[in-house]
């Protein structure tokens, strides 16, 4: 339809007021707004939602399934980072995104991934060095230069890091950062440098000292890392500053909400209506130069259609004047995919998964619920015939991850907070290189979780005790182009890894970060364990000779 009129009740962020009125749409855009006394529809008319920073790639769905899933809950836009698929793929894999965003009514703002591999510890699928970074800019005009994940690269100074940091500047493009418990000078030091945002705040201490720095800060509300209670204070003392996004958004959450649930979180919390829907809406929009509609005369008609301001469930999505979503149900069809992958491991052994004892004291991952972070803690081993075992008992469970581009033995591990009694659980959706990661309580399930993933080429996978269900996931070890599917094959793997003993919100996105070595204390590479705050490998046993 080129031309219709919308009534409602029209919220008006700008002028910071809600009236009865007409919003006349004309070929895609915004061509009147007018004020009216008439009795008009009961819908609230607003600018649509932005997640200000996502990994599509971590909802398990292809960019176009994404958006079939998310425009129900009034997103109209994304700031995305294909970091994901670039560490498997390379160029290839971001101008896989790319495209296949293009094939739907939905604004995918992709970024140029700045850490193809994300650290020099662990083995990628690709590299993407400065001249890459800068080729993909100009070849497929992105957007910004992705999260700078090495902040201890910027602080250094890394001539190719800094490259990549310039390309961007010389373009005039906006650069996210990265920078988990960067404070005072540092993080003036790292926001003078380039990064001019942060998603990793977990303190409201370490949130003030970047926006001091002139950083903005998204407040962050995926499947794993949780900071909305901790942050959200700052939508009244510093709503400028602020964005919401998801990071990393498991299908099953996905289907429930999305930026509306933390904007109806942030009203209930007593917020001003107007700071949250900038938070939302204007900020990102304005931050990153998106072409999205912020319901003014002359904009791309980019809105949506809600019940009240209190619930915000969305009634109507539209994006350029077309009606992308209604009543919870997307108007646009599903994108056929040739799947892309790199997946070269062979099947492993329950052999190579055994762990000699050398030492008493172990050095254990401590794993929180909804946290990155991690800790680091020395334990006493558990030693079954002169090996190093699980201790379901204790919650030190075997982590091991196996590098899926080349046969290579595992490496292996301890970790708690997994809580698991029985059984075992593993991924390719592994952060940052996308090795397979598992965790379990014994070696047989540990090997059969693992070589199910080899087997399927990437996914997901629950064993116990002989029986093995999984989630494959054929576009890169990372997504599927069946939202439906995957998100129905998630929501059983998620109940049947509680069903083995564990108490974490999200096991297996949880697990999905525990070979991520930028954010520390303790991870673990397919090349070994790593301290992330000295950023150097770590023996598995304390005082190890053989690894000191």
């Amino acid at each position: 339809m080129d031309h219709f009129t919308l009534t409602g009740r029209v919220v008006d962020i700008h002028a910071g007021r809600v009236f009865s009125g007409v919003v006349e749409i004309a070929n895609g855009r915004i061509a009147a707004i007018r004020e009216t006394s008439d009795a008009v529809e009961a819908s609230f008319l607003l600018p649509g939602f932005v997640d200000a920073h996502v990994h599509i790639e971590s909802s398990m769905m292809v960019p176009s399934e994404f958006a079939r899933f998310a425009a129900p809950h009034g997103t109209v836009a994304t700031v995305s980072d294909p970091h994901e698929i670039a560490n498997v793929l390379g160029a290839d894999g971001v101008r896989f995104m790319v495209e296949n965003a293009r094939r739907v009514p939905f604004k995918f703002h992709f970024g140029v991934p700045s850490c193809v591999p994300a650290t020099a510890f662990e083995t990628a699928g690709a590299t993407l060095d400065a001249s890459a970074v800068a080729r993909l800019f100009d070849e497929l005009q992105l957007g910004y230069l992705a999260e700078v994940m090495n902040f201890p690269g910027v602080l250094a100074g890394d001539a190719d890091l800094l490259a990549k940091i310039a390309a961007a500047r010389c373009r005039g493009l906006p650069i996210d950062g990265h920078a988990p418990g960067l404070r005072g000078t540092d993080a003036a030091r790292y926001a003078t440098a380039g990064p001019s945002t942060d998603h990793e705040c977990v303190t409201l201490d370490e949130a003030l000292d970047k926006i001091a720095a002139g950083m903005k800060i998204l407040i962050r509300e995926g499947s794993a890392a949780k900071n909305f209670a901790a942050l959200h204070p700052l939508l009244a003392t510093h709503p400028a500053a602020c964005m919401f996004c998801s990071d990393d958004l498991h299908p099953d959450n996905l289907v429930r909400g999305h930026i509306d649930r933390l904007v109806a979180r942030a009203v209930r919390e007593g917020h001003e209506l107007m700071a949250v829907l900038r938070a939302a809406s204007t900020n990102p929009v304005q931050h990153y130069g998106l072409p999205v509609g912020l319901l003014r005369v002359g904009d791309p008609a980019d809105l949506i259609a809600v019940n009240n301001l209190h619930d915000f469930r969305v009634r109507r999505t539209y994006i350029d004047g077309r009606l992308v979503a209604e009543d919870e149900v997307p108007r646009f069809d599903r994108v056929a995919v040739t799947p892309q992958n790199q997946f070269n491991a062979t099947t492993k052994t329950m052999e190579e998964f055994a762990v000699p004892l050398r030492g008493s004291t172990l050095r254990v991952i401590d794993a929180f619920d909804g946290k990155l972070v991690t800790g680091e803690l020395h334990l006493p081993a558990k030693n079954v015939a002169g090996q190093a075992v699980a201790d379901p008992a204790a919650d030190v469970l075997k982590i091991v991850v196996v590098n899926r581009y080349a046969d290579a033995p595992p490496a292996i591990g301890f970790i708690r907070g997994f809580g698991l009694k029985r059984g075992a659980i593993a991924s390719s959706v592994a952060h940052d290189s996308h090795n397979v990661v598992a965790v379990g309580t014994t070696d047989q399930d540990l090997c059969a979780a693992v070589n199910a993933i080899i087997v399927a080429k990437g996914g997901l996978a629950v064993a116990d005790t002989g029986r093995v269900d999984v989630l494959e996931l054929p576009v890169a070890g990372l997504m599927s182009a069946d939202g439906e599917k995957v998100a129905a094959d998630y929501a059983r793997l998620d109940t049947a890894a509680r069903e083995l003993g564990s108490s974490l919100t999200a096991p297996f996105m949880t697990l999905s970060f525990m070979a991520l070595l930028v954010i520390p204390a303790l991870k673990l590479s397919d090349r070994g364990l790593f301290d992330g705050g000295a950023f150097r490998f770590a023996s598995v046993f304390v005082s190890d000779p053989e690894s000191e």
